[in-house]
């Protein structure tokens, strides 16, 4: 495969296109990995699939207690610490694997390095990490779209072969601003209008208006899944996978109860960046990394009998 090849282009005109995916979706079919062969097709099917219990109650407290640790390290501005757009409240930081303590030992735990390693067919790094908090009351929503088309267009990713690990801190219910999904929404990428602004990411990451698919597309989508959207939800400890190409968004935080996970980018070492495909200089390298494509080595055991504060 050529990487400098634009296999999907976007947003250079002013019409939105839906066009097939020409990518694989699962690439180690048949190959011995943590999830069964039912599990596999499911989220080829669907684009995702949510495990339950992957951490125990111990391994959750100890999760939260490294985020209460971070939350306070970032409480001021940092250029991977974002705020909500109409409050100061912190929306996500960044590069929480490069941490070089709890979160990249997380980050390297087999119990979900070897479900990438299995679907991407191929040894993975780490493109982007993440803890998204969503407030109570004042948890903002974020618009349906394509991590990949974002990735593709302003980073320069060549192909689909890369997805999104999000691990469950806070119970996620129907009521505090889960993450949804369409499902087979992975198998369309949905080519949207418009251009990328200069330094789009300053506004973007929070409150994404280039790149987001217009309402026809969406309903074409939603209607191909039977008009059905799922919601991410599930008791902490729960990890969700999904496509890079999957379809997502979520609602506002109107309940009490606020909303956490951690967020890992794993990419093919087959699938590194190359120059963004929008033909604008690259996003930081806080949101995109280029400078260490070196393979994460899988590392077992309880989180709990290697850290303790």
């Amino acid at each position: 495969m050529n990487l400098n090849k634009d296999l999907y282009p976007s947003r250079k005109g002013n019409k939105t296109k839906v066009m097939e995916r020409n990518s694989p979706i699962v690439y180690s079919k048949g190959v011995e990995g943590p999830l069964k062969k039912d599990q596999l097709q499911s989220y080829e099917d669907k684009g995702y699939i949510i495990l339950k219990d992957v951490f125990n109650s111990e391994e959750v407290d100890l999760m939260k207690s490294e985020l209460s640790q971070t939350m306070k390290e970032n409480v001021n501005e940092g250029e991977g610490v974002i705020k909500e757009p109409t409050s100061n409240e912190i929306r996500s930081v960044f590069d929480v694997h490069k941490d070089g303590q709890f979160f990249q030992r997380l980050a390297q735990n087999d119990r979900i390095t070897k479900v990438a390693e299995q679907i991407l067919g191929s040894k993975v790094y780490m493109n982007q990490s993440r803890i998204n908090f969503k407030p109570g009351f004042k948890g903002k929503e974020f618009y349906w779209h394509s991590d990949f088309e974002t990735w593709h267009t302003e980073d320069g990713m060549p192909d689909m072969r890369a997805l999104s690990c999000s691990i469950i801190l806070t119970d996620n219910y129907e009521f505090n601003g889960p993450l949804m999904l369409i499902p087979g929404s992975h198998k369309w990428y949905v080519s949207c209008a418009g251009e990328t602004p200069a330094d789009n990411y300053k506004s973007s990451l929070k409150q994404q208006v280039a790149g987001t698919p217009d309402e026809e597309s969406l309903l074409w989508l939603t209607e191909q899944a039977g008009g059905k959207i799922d919601r991410a939800t599930g008791p902490a400890g729960s990890v969700l996978f999904f496509d890079s190409n999957t379809m997502h968004g979520s609602n506002g935080n109107l309940s009490p109860y606020p909303r956490c996970n951690v967020f890992f980018v794993f990419n093919s070492v087959e699938n590194k960046l190359v120059q963004p495909f929008s033909g604008q200089a690259p996003r930081p390298e806080f949101l995109a990394n280029r400078k260490s494509f070196e393979p994460i080595e899988p590392k077992s055991g309880l989180l709990t009998e290697m850290f303790s504060r």
